[in-house]
Protein backbone atom coordinates (compact mmCIF):
# COMPACT_ATOMS: atom_id res chain seq x y z
CA UNK A 1 0.00 0.00 0.00
CA UNK A 2 1.33 3.22 -1.17
CA UNK A 3 1.51 5.34 2.15
CA UNK A 4 0.94 9.39 1.89
CA UNK A 5 4.52 10.00 3.01
CA UNK A 6 5.63 7.86 0.07
CA UNK A 7 3.89 9.52 -2.17
CA UNK A 8 4.66 12.91 -1.35
CA UNK A 9 8.49 11.55 -1.32
CA UNK A 10 7.43 10.09 -5.07
CA UNK A 11 5.99 13.80 -6.32
CA UNK A 12 8.83 15.23 -5.16
CA UNK A 13 10.78 13.11 -7.28
CA UNK A 14 12.20 14.80 -10.46
CA UNK A 15 12.00 11.26 -12.42
CA UNK A 16 8.51 10.86 -11.40
CA UNK A 17 7.62 14.50 -13.13
CA UNK A 18 9.53 13.47 -16.26
CA UNK A 19 8.26 9.83 -16.48
CA UNK A 20 4.62 11.93 -16.20
CA UNK A 21 5.56 14.10 -18.49
CA UNK A 22 6.44 11.06 -21.12
CA UNK A 23 3.30 9.10 -20.25
CA UNK A 24 0.42 12.03 -20.62
CA UNK A 25 1.55 12.50 -24.31
CA UNK A 26 1.26 8.92 -24.65
CA UNK A 27 -1.61 8.74 -23.00
CA UNK A 28 -3.06 11.85 -25.61
CA UNK A 29 -1.62 9.60 -28.67
CA UNK A 30 -3.69 6.53 -27.76
CA UNK A 31 -6.79 8.18 -27.18
CA UNK A 32 -6.32 10.24 -30.73
CA UNK A 33 -5.87 6.72 -31.92
CA UNK A 34 -8.49 4.97 -30.91
CA UNK A 35 -10.77 7.99 -32.16
CA UNK A 36 -8.93 8.29 -35.98
CA UNK A 37 -9.95 4.53 -35.61
CA UNK A 38 -13.45 5.15 -35.18
CA UNK A 39 -13.48 7.76 -37.58
CA UNK A 40 -11.95 4.65 -39.81
CA UNK A 41 -14.66 2.40 -39.04
CA UNK A 42 -17.30 5.12 -39.97
CA UNK A 43 -15.91 5.32 -43.28
CA UNK A 44 -16.12 1.84 -44.07
CA UNK A 45 -19.78 1.28 -42.31
CA UNK A 46 -20.63 4.29 -45.43
CA UNK A 47 -18.22 2.51 -47.80
CA UNK A 48 -20.23 -0.83 -47.62
CA UNK A 49 -23.78 0.71 -46.92
CA UNK A 50 -23.50 3.08 -50.47
CA UNK A 51 -22.22 -0.07 -52.62
CA UNK A 52 -25.10 -2.18 -50.91
CA UNK A 53 -27.44 0.88 -52.43
CA UNK A 54 -25.61 1.38 -55.35
CA UNK A 55 -26.25 -2.38 -56.02
CA UNK A 56 -30.15 -2.54 -55.36
CA UNK A 57 -30.59 0.33 -57.66
CA UNK A 58 -28.45 -1.34 -60.57
CA UNK A 59 -29.89 -4.71 -59.88
CA UNK A 60 -33.48 -3.20 -59.68
CA UNK A 61 -33.22 -1.29 -63.34
CA UNK A 62 -31.28 -4.53 -65.10
CA UNK A 63 -34.15 -6.70 -63.78
CA UNK A 64 -36.76 -4.94 -64.77
CA UNK A 65 -35.66 -3.96 -68.13
CA UNK A 66 -34.46 -7.71 -68.86
CA UNK A 67 -38.13 -8.34 -67.32
CA UNK A 68 -39.29 -6.08 -70.28
CA UNK A 69 -37.64 -7.71 -72.71
CA UNK A 70 -38.90 -11.23 -71.24
CA UNK A 71 -42.73 -10.26 -71.45
CA UNK A 72 -41.70 -9.24 -75.21
CA UNK A 73 -40.75 -12.79 -75.72
CA UNK A 74 -43.44 -14.24 -74.09
CA UNK A 75 -46.02 -11.88 -75.59
CA UNK A 76 -44.46 -13.23 -79.78
CA UNK A 77 -44.93 -16.93 -78.05
CA UNK A 78 -48.63 -16.28 -77.10
CA UNK A 79 -49.70 -14.08 -80.40
CA UNK A 80 -47.60 -16.87 -82.37
CA UNK A 81 -50.59 -19.67 -81.62
CA UNK A 82 -53.20 -16.97 -82.21
CA UNK A 83 -55.54 -18.33 -84.48
CA UNK A 84 -55.75 -16.60 -88.01
CA UNK A 85 -52.06 -15.29 -87.51
CA UNK A 86 -51.12 -16.61 -91.18
CA UNK A 87 -53.87 -15.22 -92.55
CA UNK A 88 -52.77 -11.38 -91.79
CA UNK A 89 -51.19 -9.17 -93.61
CA UNK A 90 -47.06 -9.37 -93.40
CA UNK A 91 -47.68 -5.86 -91.84
CA UNK A 92 -50.42 -6.83 -90.03
CA UNK A 93 -48.56 -9.49 -88.76
CA UNK A 94 -45.53 -7.76 -87.77
CA UNK A 95 -47.59 -5.50 -85.56
CA UNK A 96 -49.25 -8.00 -83.40
CA UNK A 97 -46.74 -10.19 -83.09
CA UNK A 98 -44.62 -7.23 -81.86
CA UNK A 99 -46.94 -4.86 -80.75
CA UNK A 100 -45.42 -4.58 -76.79
CA UNK A 101 -41.19 -5.00 -77.96
CA UNK A 102 -41.19 -0.82 -78.28
CA UNK A 103 -41.47 -0.50 -75.00
CA UNK A 104 -38.41 -2.09 -73.82
CA UNK A 105 -35.33 0.44 -73.55
CA UNK A 106 -32.18 0.23 -75.16
CA UNK A 107 -34.16 -2.93 -77.52
CA UNK A 108 -31.61 -4.07 -80.44
CA UNK A 109 -32.78 -6.76 -83.01
CA UNK A 110 -36.06 -8.70 -82.02
CA UNK A 111 -36.86 -11.90 -84.23
CA UNK A 112 -38.09 -15.03 -84.65
CA UNK A 113 -36.21 -17.88 -86.30
CA UNK A 114 -37.69 -21.31 -87.50
CA UNK A 115 -36.98 -24.58 -86.72
CA UNK A 116 -33.84 -24.13 -89.30
CA UNK A 117 -32.41 -20.58 -87.84
CA UNK A 118 -33.58 -19.05 -90.60
CA UNK A 119 -34.98 -15.47 -90.30
CA UNK A 120 -38.77 -15.63 -90.73
CA UNK A 121 -40.08 -12.41 -88.39
CA UNK A 122 -38.15 -8.96 -87.74
CA UNK A 123 -39.85 -6.68 -85.70
CA UNK A 124 -37.91 -3.90 -87.22
CA UNK A 125 -38.54 -4.98 -91.42
CA UNK A 126 -41.28 -6.34 -93.34
CA UNK A 127 -40.75 -8.21 -95.12
CA UNK A 128 -37.87 -9.96 -92.53
CA UNK A 129 -34.08 -8.89 -93.18
CA UNK A 130 -31.98 -12.39 -94.38
CA UNK A 131 -30.23 -14.17 -92.13
CA UNK A 132 -29.58 -17.55 -90.55
CA UNK A 133 -28.36 -18.38 -87.18
CA UNK A 134 -28.44 -21.71 -86.54
CA UNK A 135 -24.77 -21.47 -85.61
CA UNK A 136 -25.07 -19.41 -82.59
CA UNK A 137 -25.26 -20.64 -79.03
CA UNK A 138 -28.52 -19.82 -78.27
CA UNK A 139 -30.00 -21.86 -80.89
CA UNK A 140 -28.18 -24.91 -79.88
CA UNK A 141 -29.23 -24.48 -76.55
CA UNK A 142 -32.82 -24.10 -77.51
CA UNK A 143 -32.80 -26.96 -80.58
CA UNK A 144 -31.47 -29.18 -77.59
CA UNK A 145 -33.00 -28.46 -74.30
CA UNK A 146 -36.95 -28.20 -74.51
CA UNK A 147 -37.41 -26.87 -70.68
CA UNK A 148 -34.49 -24.56 -71.40
CA UNK A 149 -36.82 -21.20 -70.67
CA UNK A 150 -35.30 -17.53 -70.76
CA UNK A 151 -31.78 -18.22 -71.74
CA UNK A 152 -29.39 -15.39 -71.55
CA UNK A 153 -26.60 -15.87 -73.77
CA UNK A 154 -22.92 -13.91 -73.97
CA UNK A 155 -22.30 -10.75 -75.73
CA UNK A 156 -22.33 -10.95 -79.06
CA UNK A 157 -21.68 -8.22 -82.37
CA UNK A 158 -25.22 -8.40 -84.02
CA UNK A 159 -24.89 -9.63 -87.64
CA UNK A 160 -27.91 -7.05 -88.23
CA UNK A 161 -26.38 -4.00 -86.94
CA UNK A 162 -22.61 -4.36 -85.77
CA UNK A 163 -23.49 -3.46 -82.14
CA UNK A 164 -22.87 -5.44 -79.23
CA UNK A 165 -25.78 -6.61 -77.45
CA UNK A 166 -26.89 -9.15 -75.20
CA UNK A 167 -29.24 -11.57 -76.42
CA UNK A 168 -32.91 -13.12 -74.44
CA UNK A 169 -34.10 -16.08 -76.28
CA UNK A 170 -36.90 -18.44 -75.60
CA UNK A 171 -37.87 -21.47 -77.48
CA UNK A 172 -41.55 -22.40 -80.15
CA UNK A 173 -42.71 -25.40 -79.81
CA UNK A 174 -45.07 -27.29 -82.40
CA UNK A 175 -47.93 -28.40 -81.67
CA UNK A 176 -46.72 -32.09 -81.42
CA UNK A 177 -43.68 -30.67 -79.06
CA UNK A 178 -41.20 -30.97 -81.29
CA UNK A 179 -38.50 -28.08 -82.09
CA UNK A 180 -40.06 -25.24 -83.88
CA UNK A 181 -37.81 -22.40 -83.45
CA UNK A 182 -36.92 -19.68 -81.29
CA UNK A 183 -38.42 -16.02 -80.59
CA UNK A 184 -35.24 -13.87 -79.53
CA UNK A 185 -35.19 -10.39 -78.09
CA UNK A 186 -31.51 -7.95 -77.20
CA UNK A 187 -30.73 -5.51 -75.11
CA UNK A 188 -27.58 -3.08 -76.36
CA UNK A 189 -24.86 -2.94 -74.09
CA UNK A 190 -24.90 0.16 -74.47
CA UNK A 191 -27.78 0.24 -72.05
CA UNK A 192 -25.62 -1.00 -69.24
CA UNK A 193 -23.06 1.83 -70.09
CA UNK A 194 -25.62 4.65 -69.81
CA UNK A 195 -26.90 3.33 -66.44
CA UNK A 196 -23.47 2.92 -65.03
CA UNK A 197 -22.34 5.98 -66.60
CA UNK A 198 -24.80 7.71 -63.88
CA UNK A 199 -23.09 6.05 -61.05
CA UNK A 200 -20.08 7.77 -59.13
CA UNK A 201 -17.91 5.42 -58.15
CA UNK A 202 -14.65 7.02 -58.37
CA UNK A 203 -11.23 6.70 -60.50
CA UNK A 204 -10.83 3.15 -59.48
CA UNK A 205 -14.65 1.58 -58.66
CA UNK A 206 -15.71 -0.98 -61.40
CA UNK A 207 -19.54 -2.66 -61.89
CA UNK A 208 -19.59 -6.31 -63.43
CA UNK A 209 -22.31 -8.07 -64.66
CA UNK A 210 -21.87 -12.09 -64.92
CA UNK A 211 -23.33 -14.79 -65.82
CA UNK A 212 -23.46 -17.60 -63.17
CA UNK A 213 -20.33 -19.54 -65.77
CA UNK A 214 -18.28 -16.81 -65.16
CA UNK A 215 -18.52 -15.03 -68.59
CA UNK A 216 -18.31 -11.60 -67.85
CA UNK A 217 -21.49 -9.67 -69.97
CA UNK A 218 -20.27 -6.35 -69.33
CA UNK A 219 -17.88 -3.77 -66.95
CA UNK A 220 -17.93 -0.35 -65.71
CA UNK A 221 -15.70 1.46 -67.13
CA UNK A 222 -16.11 -0.60 -70.40
CA UNK A 223 -13.23 -2.09 -71.83
CA UNK A 224 -14.35 -4.39 -75.45
CA UNK A 225 -11.31 -6.41 -74.17
CA UNK A 226 -13.01 -7.31 -71.04
CA UNK A 227 -16.05 -8.41 -72.70
CA UNK A 228 -17.20 -12.06 -72.73
CA UNK A 229 -13.82 -13.20 -70.93
CA UNK A 230 -14.89 -16.00 -68.68
CA UNK A 231 -13.35 -15.58 -65.20
CA UNK A 232 -14.80 -18.46 -63.37
CA UNK A 233 -12.51 -20.28 -60.82
CA UNK A 234 -10.97 -17.16 -59.73
CA UNK A 235 -10.50 -16.51 -55.88
CA UNK A 236 -13.08 -13.73 -56.31
CA UNK A 237 -15.82 -15.17 -58.77
CA UNK A 238 -15.52 -18.33 -56.37
CA UNK A 239 -16.94 -15.98 -53.45
CA UNK A 240 -19.65 -14.69 -56.01
CA UNK A 241 -20.99 -18.12 -56.72
CA UNK A 242 -20.18 -19.73 -53.09
CA UNK A 243 -21.90 -16.42 -51.09
CA UNK A 244 -24.54 -15.92 -53.77
CA UNK A 245 -24.37 -12.04 -52.04
CA UNK A 246 -22.81 -9.89 -49.31
CA UNK A 247 -19.20 -8.08 -49.23
CA UNK A 248 -15.42 -8.67 -49.17
CA UNK A 249 -12.41 -7.02 -49.68
CA UNK A 250 -9.66 -8.66 -52.05
CA UNK A 251 -6.55 -7.00 -54.41
CA UNK A 252 -8.19 -7.57 -57.89
CA UNK A 253 -5.76 -10.15 -60.11
CA UNK A 254 -6.47 -7.91 -63.49
CA UNK A 255 -5.06 -4.43 -62.12
CA UNK A 256 -3.61 -5.37 -58.61
CA UNK A 257 -5.69 -2.52 -57.02
CA UNK A 258 -8.01 -3.47 -53.65
CA UNK A 259 -11.04 -3.10 -53.83
CA UNK A 260 -14.21 -3.97 -51.47
CA UNK A 261 -16.50 -6.06 -53.45
CA UNK A 262 -20.22 -6.21 -53.04
CA UNK A 263 -22.40 -8.47 -54.76
CA UNK A 264 -25.31 -10.34 -55.81
CA UNK A 265 -27.21 -12.24 -58.03
CA UNK A 266 -30.10 -10.09 -60.08
CA UNK A 267 -33.33 -11.78 -59.10
CA UNK A 268 -34.48 -15.11 -60.16
CA UNK A 269 -31.91 -14.92 -63.21
CA UNK A 270 -28.58 -16.30 -64.15
CA UNK A 271 -26.57 -12.69 -63.44
CA UNK A 272 -24.04 -11.75 -60.84
CA UNK A 273 -23.96 -8.22 -60.36
CA UNK A 274 -20.87 -6.77 -58.31
CA UNK A 275 -20.13 -3.22 -57.45
CA UNK A 276 -16.48 -2.53 -56.34
CA UNK A 277 -14.65 0.74 -54.48
CA UNK A 278 -11.01 0.98 -54.10
CA UNK A 279 -9.47 0.89 -50.85
CA UNK A 280 -7.89 3.63 -51.31
CA UNK A 281 -10.28 6.01 -52.44
CA UNK A 282 -12.82 4.72 -49.44
CA UNK A 283 -9.86 6.02 -46.96
CA UNK A 284 -8.56 8.66 -48.63
CA UNK A 285 -10.45 11.31 -47.10
CA UNK A 286 -9.80 9.97 -43.87
CA UNK A 287 -6.29 9.22 -44.50
CA UNK A 288 -6.54 13.13 -44.96
CA UNK A 289 -7.93 13.58 -41.97
CA UNK A 290 -5.89 11.08 -40.27
CA UNK A 291 -2.61 13.24 -41.14
CA UNK A 292 -3.90 16.72 -40.13
CA UNK A 293 -5.41 15.47 -36.65
CA UNK A 294 -2.09 13.10 -36.57
CA UNK A 295 0.25 15.61 -37.11
CA UNK A 296 -0.78 18.62 -34.56
CA UNK A 297 -1.39 15.77 -31.84
CA UNK A 298 2.14 14.63 -32.67
CA UNK A 299 3.51 18.17 -32.41
CA UNK A 300 1.91 19.09 -29.31
CA UNK A 301 2.73 15.56 -28.03
CA UNK A 302 6.52 16.05 -29.26
CA UNK A 303 6.93 19.47 -27.37
CA UNK A 304 5.63 18.01 -24.00
CA UNK A 305 7.63 15.05 -24.46
CA UNK A 306 10.78 17.12 -25.30
CA UNK A 307 10.51 19.74 -22.68
CA UNK A 308 9.81 16.69 -20.03
CA UNK A 309 13.19 14.70 -21.43
CA UNK A 310 15.34 18.24 -21.07
CA UNK A 311 14.38 18.60 -17.67
CA UNK A 312 15.87 14.65 -17.14
CA UNK A 313 18.59 14.89 -19.46
CA UNK A 314 21.13 16.49 -17.44
CA UNK A 315 20.54 13.83 -14.83
CA UNK A 316 20.60 11.13 -17.00
CA UNK A 317 23.80 12.64 -18.32
CA UNK A 318 25.30 13.18 -15.24
CA UNK A 319 24.81 9.81 -13.78
CA UNK A 320 25.68 7.78 -16.94
CA UNK A 321 29.25 9.93 -17.17
CA UNK A 322 29.37 9.06 -13.21
CA UNK A 323 29.00 5.34 -13.81
CA UNK A 324 31.35 5.26 -16.83
CA UNK A 325 33.90 7.00 -15.09
CA UNK A 326 33.31 4.36 -12.04
CA UNK A 327 33.83 1.64 -14.69
CA UNK A 328 36.67 3.39 -16.56
CA UNK A 329 38.89 3.50 -13.17
CA UNK A 330 37.70 -0.37 -12.58
CA UNK A 331 38.36 -1.54 -16.21
CA UNK A 332 41.29 -1.85 -18.09
CA UNK A 333 40.64 -0.28 -21.70
CA UNK A 334 41.88 -2.65 -24.54
CA UNK A 335 40.90 -6.35 -22.59
CA UNK A 336 38.15 -4.93 -21.00
CA UNK A 337 38.98 -6.89 -18.29
CA UNK A 338 39.44 -5.66 -14.47
CA UNK A 339 42.81 -3.18 -13.66
CA UNK A 340 44.88 -3.26 -11.22
CA UNK A 341 42.66 -0.83 -9.04
CA UNK A 342 39.86 -2.99 -9.28
CA UNK A 343 42.55 -6.04 -8.44
CA UNK A 344 43.87 -4.59 -5.35
CA UNK A 345 40.07 -3.59 -3.79
CA UNK A 346 38.91 -7.20 -4.65
CA UNK A 347 42.14 -8.47 -2.82
CA UNK A 348 41.87 -6.97 -0.23
CA UNK A 349 38.37 -7.92 0.57
CA UNK A 350 39.05 -11.87 -0.49
CA UNK A 351 41.84 -11.96 2.22
CA UNK A 352 39.17 -10.59 4.61
CA UNK A 353 36.95 -13.39 3.98
CA UNK A 354 40.01 -15.69 3.90
CA UNK A 355 41.19 -14.40 7.42
CA UNK A 356 37.73 -14.90 8.53
CA UNK A 357 36.97 -18.37 6.83
CA UNK A 358 40.40 -19.52 7.00
CA UNK A 359 40.05 -20.61 3.68
CA UNK A 360 42.49 -20.21 1.10
CA UNK A 361 42.86 -17.65 -1.41
CA UNK A 362 45.11 -18.28 -4.65
CA UNK A 363 47.26 -15.68 -6.87
CA UNK A 364 48.14 -17.18 -10.67
CA UNK A 365 50.35 -14.16 -12.63
CA UNK A 366 50.60 -14.75 -16.14
CA UNK A 367 52.97 -13.17 -18.34
CA UNK A 368 53.07 -13.71 -22.54
CA UNK A 369 56.25 -15.46 -23.48
CA UNK A 370 58.29 -13.16 -25.63
CA UNK A 371 55.86 -10.85 -25.91
CA UNK A 372 58.03 -7.49 -27.47
CA UNK A 373 59.39 -9.76 -30.11
CA UNK A 374 55.47 -10.25 -31.29
CA UNK A 375 55.41 -6.47 -31.22
CA UNK A 376 58.71 -5.72 -32.74
CA UNK A 377 58.29 -8.38 -35.73
CA UNK A 378 54.40 -7.92 -36.07
CA UNK A 379 53.52 -4.35 -35.11
CA UNK A 380 51.23 -3.40 -32.00
CA UNK A 381 48.00 -3.93 -33.71
CA UNK A 382 49.06 -7.52 -33.63
CA UNK A 383 50.26 -7.52 -30.29
CA UNK A 384 46.96 -5.80 -28.88
CA UNK A 385 45.28 -8.21 -30.36
CA UNK A 386 47.42 -11.12 -28.78
CA UNK A 387 46.59 -9.40 -25.29
CA UNK A 388 42.72 -9.12 -26.42
CA UNK A 389 43.05 -13.12 -27.07
CA UNK A 390 44.39 -13.83 -23.87
CA UNK A 391 41.83 -11.38 -21.96
CA UNK A 392 39.35 -14.33 -23.52
CA UNK A 393 41.08 -17.62 -22.78
CA UNK A 394 41.93 -16.32 -19.57
CA UNK A 395 38.32 -15.68 -18.70
CA UNK A 396 37.14 -18.65 -20.38
CA UNK A 397 39.48 -20.23 -17.94
CA UNK A 398 37.28 -19.26 -14.54
CA UNK A 399 33.98 -19.97 -13.94
CA UNK A 400 32.69 -18.93 -10.76
CA UNK A 401 31.55 -15.05 -10.28
CA UNK A 402 34.05 -14.71 -7.21
CA UNK A 403 36.89 -15.29 -9.81
CA UNK A 404 38.54 -12.22 -11.14
CA UNK A 405 40.73 -11.86 -14.06
CA UNK A 406 43.03 -8.38 -14.27
CA UNK A 407 45.18 -7.00 -16.58
CA UNK A 408 47.88 -5.56 -13.94
CA UNK A 409 50.52 -4.42 -16.61
CA UNK A 410 51.76 -5.01 -20.43
CA UNK A 411 51.16 -7.82 -21.28
CA UNK A 412 50.74 -9.42 -17.18
CA UNK A 413 47.51 -10.75 -16.06
CA UNK A 414 46.52 -12.34 -12.69
CA UNK A 415 43.92 -14.56 -11.69
CA UNK A 416 42.33 -14.42 -8.25
CA UNK A 417 41.22 -17.58 -7.18
CA UNK A 418 39.20 -17.16 -3.56
CA UNK A 419 38.42 -20.23 -1.50
CA UNK A 420 41.31 -22.20 -3.81
CA UNK A 421 43.74 -24.30 -2.76
CA UNK A 422 46.98 -24.92 -4.89
CA UNK A 423 46.01 -28.30 -6.36
CA UNK A 424 42.35 -26.44 -7.56
CA UNK A 425 44.39 -23.24 -8.84
CA UNK A 426 46.71 -25.76 -10.53
CA UNK A 427 44.06 -26.93 -12.53
CA UNK A 428 43.13 -23.31 -13.52
CA UNK A 429 46.65 -22.73 -14.45
CA UNK A 430 46.51 -26.52 -16.31
CA UNK A 431 43.54 -24.55 -18.28
CA UNK A 432 44.79 -21.16 -19.42
CA UNK A 433 47.79 -23.43 -21.01
CA UNK A 434 45.38 -25.20 -23.08
CA UNK A 435 42.87 -22.04 -23.76
CA UNK A 436 46.36 -20.38 -24.89
CA UNK A 437 47.22 -23.62 -26.92
CA UNK A 438 44.08 -22.65 -29.15
CA UNK A 439 44.34 -18.92 -29.80
CA UNK A 440 45.24 -17.92 -33.45
CA UNK A 441 45.70 -14.21 -33.33
CA UNK A 442 45.04 -12.43 -36.93
CA UNK A 443 48.80 -12.83 -38.44
CA UNK A 444 49.86 -15.76 -36.15
CA UNK A 445 48.88 -19.66 -36.05
CA UNK A 446 47.73 -21.44 -33.58
CA UNK A 447 49.73 -22.34 -30.86
CA UNK A 448 52.56 -19.54 -31.57
CA UNK A 449 51.35 -17.64 -28.27
CA UNK A 450 52.10 -19.12 -25.11
CA UNK A 451 52.45 -17.77 -21.26
CA UNK A 452 54.10 -18.75 -18.49
CA UNK A 453 52.25 -18.52 -15.16
CA UNK A 454 53.68 -17.95 -11.42
CA UNK A 455 51.27 -19.78 -8.63
CA UNK A 456 51.10 -18.49 -4.79
CA UNK A 457 48.71 -19.32 -1.88
CA UNK A 458 47.67 -18.33 1.20
CA UNK A 459 44.87 -17.10 3.93
CA UNK A 460 46.90 -13.83 5.36
CA UNK A 461 49.36 -12.61 2.80
CA UNK A 462 49.11 -9.01 2.19
CA UNK A 463 48.61 -8.14 -1.51
CA UNK A 464 52.04 -7.26 -1.99
CA UNK A 465 53.91 -10.26 -0.49
CA UNK A 466 51.30 -12.90 -2.35
CA UNK A 467 52.00 -11.02 -5.15
CA UNK A 468 55.48 -11.53 -4.96
CA UNK A 469 55.70 -14.91 -4.31
CA UNK A 470 53.61 -15.39 -7.73
CA UNK A 471 55.92 -13.05 -9.43
CA UNK A 472 58.81 -14.91 -8.41
CA UNK A 473 57.51 -18.21 -9.35
CA UNK A 474 56.63 -16.64 -13.02
CA UNK A 475 59.89 -15.79 -13.29
CA UNK A 476 61.27 -19.61 -12.28
CA UNK A 477 58.98 -20.24 -15.15
CA UNK A 478 60.24 -18.33 -17.72
CA UNK A 479 64.18 -19.47 -16.45
CA UNK A 480 63.11 -23.11 -17.24
CA UNK A 481 62.22 -22.44 -20.56
CA UNK A 482 58.62 -21.00 -20.11
CA UNK A 483 54.94 -22.28 -21.26
CA UNK A 484 54.87 -23.58 -18.15
CA UNK A 485 53.59 -23.00 -14.45
CA UNK A 486 55.70 -22.86 -11.40
CA UNK A 487 54.00 -22.99 -7.74
CA UNK A 488 55.91 -20.65 -5.03
CA UNK A 489 55.96 -21.82 -1.42
CA UNK A 490 54.14 -19.52 0.73
CA UNK A 491 56.16 -20.53 3.87
CA UNK A 492 59.47 -18.93 2.68
CA UNK A 493 58.07 -15.74 1.29
CA UNK A 494 61.42 -13.77 1.75
CA UNK A 495 63.61 -16.47 0.81
CA UNK A 496 64.53 -17.70 -2.10
CA UNK A 497 61.36 -19.65 -3.67
CA UNK A 498 61.02 -23.04 -3.69
CA UNK A 499 59.93 -25.06 -7.34
CA UNK A 500 57.16 -27.08 -6.02
CA UNK A 501 56.05 -27.80 -9.78
CA UNK A 502 56.85 -27.18 -13.04
CA UNK A 503 53.90 -27.79 -15.71
CA UNK A 504 54.42 -27.51 -19.47
CA UNK A 505 51.62 -26.90 -21.87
Amino acid sequence: MVTPNCLARRLRSARSWIALGVLAPLGMLVVSGIMLLDLRRDAWDKARQTSKNLLQVIERDIERNIEIVDLSLRAVQDNLRAPGLERLEPEMRQLVLFDRAASARDLGVMFVLDEKGELILDAAASPPRAGNYADRDYFQFHKANRHLGLHIGRPIVSRLTGERMLTFTRRIDKFDGSFGGLVLGSLKLSYFGHLFDQIGLGKEGAINLYLRDGTRLTRYPYLEADVGVNIAGSQTFDRFTHEGSGSFVETSVRDGVRRLYTFARVGDLPLILNVALSVDEIEAEWRGRTLIIGSVVLVLCGLTVVLSLLFGRELRRRAAMQAELSRLSLTDTLTGLANRRRFEETFARAREVAQRTGMPLSLLVVDADHFKRVNDRYGHTVGDAVLQGLAGCLTASVHRPEDLVARVGGEEFVLLLPDTGREGAMRVADKVHREVATLAPTGLGAGSVTVSIGLATGASASCEDLYREADEALYVAKAHGRNQTCCASPREPKATTSLLRLVAS
